[in-house]
């Protein structure tokens, strides 16, 4: 049995609405005759998932602008320099980088590095128009790249092919920093036409050599192997 909130009528418990003042029918025990709208949304309230093309064509829309709009005011009003090179391989830089992380995830490893290597280059390349000699870029700048790109190369090779860690990371990243070390020094030797000689690439060198084998060392033997890992707890 119900009655009218309004005027107190009996009411039938099939009436939507009081026959006397109409005022709705409400029953809390069957919300489904209630035909007016919810007081709370059937579905969650979620943003939807911005997938990862769409980002990928924004970047590559932001990216594309700055670039021609740097280039056309180069070219059209700030004439002085090609500043807007600079610009520009930052740009290839970053689609280069941002690429395997946003617009292709099943980009290779090696392939990515790669491509990142190639971008900087060409970035260098485009910043001598703005100097007066490219001797830095083919004596100096490309040597660098080709050399860092080899070494983070051959660190990835490593990690895929062997058992990979924290103490066998650490072990080939300072190997890695020694032969780079080494070679920095000698190529800025020979681009300033000085001896072959290494001064402070030797203590670079000496350092990690020690460390490498103390990195050696706790691989080699299992016991340390574990003490190091429960101490450090990895």
């Amino acid at each position: 049995m119900s009655y009218c909130v309004n005027c107190g009528v009996e009411l039938d418990h099939s009436l939507k609405e009081c026959p006397l003042c109409n005022t709705p029918v409400i029953n809390p025990n069957k919300p489904d005759n209630d035909d007016s709208a919810a007081s709370y949304p059937n579905s969650r309230g979620e943003v939807e998932v911005v997938k990862r093309k769409d980002l990928g064509i924004l970047l590559s829309v932001v990216l594309s602008a700055t670039a021609i709009t740097c280039l056309l005011l180069n070219l059209l009003v700030f004439k002085g320099s090609l500043w807007s090179f600079v610009v520009i391989g930052a740009c290839i830089c970053l689609f280069f980088l941002a690429f395997p992380a946003v617009i292709y995830t099943k980009t290779p490893i090696y392939l990515s590095l790669l491509a990142d290597g190639i971008a900087v280059g060409i970035y260098l390349y485009l910043i001598t128009y703005l100097t007066s000699d490219s001797g830095w870029f083919w004596r100096l700048g490309l040597p660098i790249v080709i050399m860092v790109t080899v070494l983070i190369e051959l660190f990835g090779l490593l990690a895929h092919r062997f058992p990979f860690n924290i103490l066998s990371g650490a072990l080939y990243l300072f190997t890695e920093t020694a032969i780079l070390c080494v070679f920095l020094e000698l190529l800025i030797k020979k681009f300033k036409n000085n001896p072959y000689s290494i001064s402070w690439s030797a203590v670079v060198l000496t350092v990690c050599v020690i460390i490498d084998i103390t990195l050696i060392t706790i691989l080699t033997k299992t016991r340390l192997r574990n003490e190091v890992r429960r101490r450090l707890h990895f």
